[in-house]
């Protein structure tokens, strides 16, 4: 009796529940519809919903109705997506199941007030249907629509005969941030191979004891890449504490704390890496004098407060000679001096007779903000020699009392590169803060925005520049340290520098005059600024690139269920978007590539033996949303000082707006659009054609249950590439090293990390052996876990 009580009531729960479903999908649908996406969801909710009325008057007709509901899905989903695996399980992860639920005998008995036993016929139409279900997502499983197969070419025959770097360092270190100055990270050891990497093992950890405090920003992230220079790995924390090690053992020789006055309004605390110079004998200053012999190897550091600090790497005590008793304040001729507003992030560069330091500058806070000028001082005693400030009316001019440099000037973040043939100093710049509004930005900030410049090092006269986006509205600037190769051409060998930018574009310039080698057009992109700004009617798009030339649609848009999926795609038609570069906007702009761009800090690695680069671009859409002054949103700060973040609402102070950034995610925090989000690439630098490409990293990390699946997910650090033919990667969403064979990209190797990885790996040898290093301790706005790991790993015998 209590059986056939339950089993009348199974399909009237049902039904209810189909009802609500339906509900939902119609409601959700029908605003689509308004908006003018998809008829799908209004169309399949209402069958879902008549669907539960029927199961309620316990039809079996209600078979067949959702039978043509599940169908029709599959049918509409091939049609909007393909066989597409993620972007289909998103589209059918409700309804198939709900298609399993109705065919149990729970149900079916109950039809027809249970007064016969379901008939095959019933039943046939929905068996169908979830059978066509099964045979689709199986056929999405083995497909792989954003994979791209290829082999990179082996080692080129003339390889030998291309100009060098001038690189005198052994093969057993990386005294550089990209092991050189020429930033391929490429280094020429060949012990571990394809063949036996699956044997690298943890040969020591180090822990700093360096963690995130109550005073730090969200921005607190552990990005560094040590150098290893004879016996001993140099590398900083996030509080730029130096710490000295030996290289066999990872034991610590000596430590420096520089005690960064550090507080939540820093929007950076990072430290990526420090710089190595060793004096020869004879050595000269930079007026021609003889150089100090206090410090005869220096490892300079740059501290975010606003310090650059020169310590002897033997003993890690300051260097007298140089600055103040070892440091420079980098404060000095600036207009601004607010804590945390100016932040050296990265490694300055060095050559025999200049160091060349430049600086991050607070994003996005006001138009009154410290200078982004680059200089050039004493490589030994600290003396400014040159500056140039990409601002001013006079590029040249040096502080003075009647002479200050120009406030919010464009600013360089990132390691520059070097090539000492030329004597030229390669610098990525940035855009002039605030970022996403520049209608009282002037003829001369807007120059060099964005741009890559080169200056002669000696005397800081620019050479020639290269501008990648004009009239930046997007915070599209240079994000990463440019490479320097020497790459056949039809004209010959041609020195030439390759620039990763936000945007997607690889730009490949002759780094003697900034001429394009790669073609990078001009043509015309979306207009329409916000009152008061302005668009450039074009900009340059490189051939080589890894931008989507399609615009996203609405069947781009993902989500973890149904009901998500479509809130994403009522979102993605609510945002202006008319494809890469529409502007800002107050009703919502989505960008894409979004503000985090498909390229970061982390670079490209460049194989100069092969003539080939390893990749990791990524691709997540953000919102750039355009707030009017008024009661939430004051003309000048109330507060002393900004929140320490580059996401969420940034004031803009001195502009008609602030603006409110993120990435665009769905109603549980995953991104809208489908994946992947990340991949691993190969590019053959002879023909300039992306070779292979594979998605790259899991959801393991990230999701709330820990499943591992392959989406392919975003990065914050860089590739490192060998002459054993292995490429390492540590920056993925999830806690892993990887190892991928250069000529095709398969993943060869993984190990778990205790921490999030985001940084850059490196390689060194000693006493015959072949070490991997990486810093795991994560990284605050990208939400890995927190950590102060530094790890090295060898072949196990």
């Amino acid at each position: 009796m209590h059986g056939l009580q339950r089993t009348r009531k199974t399909p009237t729960v049902t039904g209810i529940v189909f009802i609500l479903i339906g509900m939902a999908l119609t409601g959700g649908g029908a605003w689509l519809i308004a908006l003018g996406g998809s008829l799908f969801y209004a169309i399949a909710g209402l069958g879902i919903v008549l669907t539960g009325a029927l199961l309620i008057a316990r039809r079996r007709s209600a078979l067949w109705l959702y039978a043509l509901v599940v169908a029709g899905s599959v049918l509409w989903s091939i049609s909007d997506i393909r066989f597409d695996w993620w972007p289909l399980a998103a589209r059918l992860d409700v309804i198939f199941p709900l298609g399993l639920w109705l065919l149990t005998p729970w149900v079916t008995r109950g039809l027809d007030n249970g007064n016969r036993s379901p008939s095959r016929a019933s039943t046939l139409p929905l068996w169908g249907a979830s059978l066509l279900s099964i045979v689709v997502l199986g056929i999405g499983l083995c497909s792989d629509y954003h994979d791209i197969d290829g082999s990179l070419p082996a080692a080129v025959a003339a390889a030998a005969s291309l100009p060098s770097n001038d690189d005198k360092q052994p093969d057993e270190d990386w005294r550089d941030y990209g092991r050189t100055q020429f930033g391929q990270r490429y280094s020429p050891l060949k012990q571990i191979t394809p063949a036996n990497v699956k044997n690298l093992k943890v040969a020591w950890t180090f822990r700093t004891g360096d963690l995130p405090g109550k005073n730090d920003p969200v921005e607190t992230t552990f990005e560094v890449t040590p150098i290893k220079v004879n016996d001993t790995l140099y590398l900083c924390s996030q509080h730029q504490r130096l710490f000295a090690l030996d290289a066999r053992t990872g034991k610590l020789r000596w430590s420096y704390d520089p005690k960064v006055q550090d507080n939540p309004t820093f929007q950076h605390l990072t430290c990526r890496g420090v710089s190595y110079h060793e004096t020869v004998a004879g050595a000269l200053n930079a007026d021609g004098t003889p150089a100090p012999t206090d410090c005869p190897r220096t490892i300079f550091l740059p501290v975010n407060d606003g310090r650059m600090i020169a310590l002897d790497a033997d003993s890690g005590k300051p260097c007298e000679s140089f600055g103040e008793h070892g440091t420079l304040n980098l404060q000095v001729g600036m207009g601004e001096h607010t804590p945390g507003f100016y932040e050296p992030t990265s490694p300055p560069i060095v050559s025999d007779k200049i160091l060349v330091v430049a600086g991050a500058v607070i994003d996005n806070y006001s138009t009154r903000e410290p200078s982004g000028v680059i200089r050039g001082f004493d490589i030994h005693t600290g003396k400014l020699v040159w500056a140039w400030d990409s601002g001013a009316q006079d590029e040249n001019a040096l502080p003075s009392a009647t002479h200050t440099y120009t406030n919010n000037s464009p600013n360089s973040w990132m390691t520059a590169s070097y090539d000492p043939k030329l004597g030229l100093v390669y610098m990525p710049m940035g855009v002039q803060t605030p970022d996403i509004w520049a209608g009282n930005r002037t003829a001369l900030a807007e120059r060099y925005s964005s741009a890559l410049v080169a200056l002669d090092i000696n005397t800081g006269k620019r050479v020639w520049s290269y501008q990648t986006v004009h009239h930046d509205l997007w915070d599209m600037d240079l994000p990463s340290q440019p490479t320097l190769a020497d790459l056949p051409t039809a004209n010959g060998v041609v020195p030439a520098i390759l620039q990763p930018a936000k945007t997607g574009n690889l730009f490949v310039l002759d780094r003697r005059t900034g001429v394009p080698i790669v073609p990078a057009p001009e043509r015309p992109v979306p207009q329409g600024a916000a009152p008061g700004d302005r668009t450039s009617p074009t900009q340059p798009f490189s051939e080589l690139t890894f931008r989507p030339e399609a615009k996203l649609t609405g069947a781009d848009m993902w989500g973890a269920t149904i009901f998500d999926q479509l809130a994403c795609r009522i979102t993605f038609h609510r945002l202006r978007y008319e494809g890469t570069f529409t502007p800002p906007s107050l009703q919502g702009t989505l960008v894409f590539p979004g503000n985090l761009g498909m390229f970061e800090w982390g670079g490209i690695a460049v194989d100069p033996t092969r003539n080939i680069a390893i990749a990791n671009p990524m691709a997540i859409p953000f919102v750039s949303t355009l707030i009017p002054r008024g009661p939430n949103n004051p003309s000048a700060p109330n507060d002393a000082h900004p929140s320490g973040t580059e996401n969420g609402v940034q004031p803009m102070y001195g502009t008609p707006y602030g603006v409110d950034l993120h990435a665009l995610l769905s109603p549980v925090g995953i991104p809208c659009m489908r994946p992947p989000w990340g991949y691993m690439a190969g590019i053959d630098l002879t023909t300039k054609k992306i070779v292979w490409m594979h998605k790259n990293g899991t959801i393991r990390d990230s999701s709330p249950i820990p499943l591992p699946f392959k989406l392919g997910v975003p990065t914050l650090g860089g590739p490192m590439t060998t002459a054993g033919g292995v490429t390492f990667l540590t920056s993925t969403l999830d806690y892993y090293i990887r190892a991928y064979d250069v000529t095709t990209g398969e993943q060869l190797w993984q190990d778990r990390l205790p921490a999030g990885g985001q940084s850059t790996p490196m390689t060194y040898a000693i006493d015959g052996q072949q070490y991997v290093i990486t810093a795991a301790g994560g990284h605050g706005s990208f939400g890995t876990k927190i950590g102060d790991y530094v790890i090295a790993y060898k072949l196990s015998n």
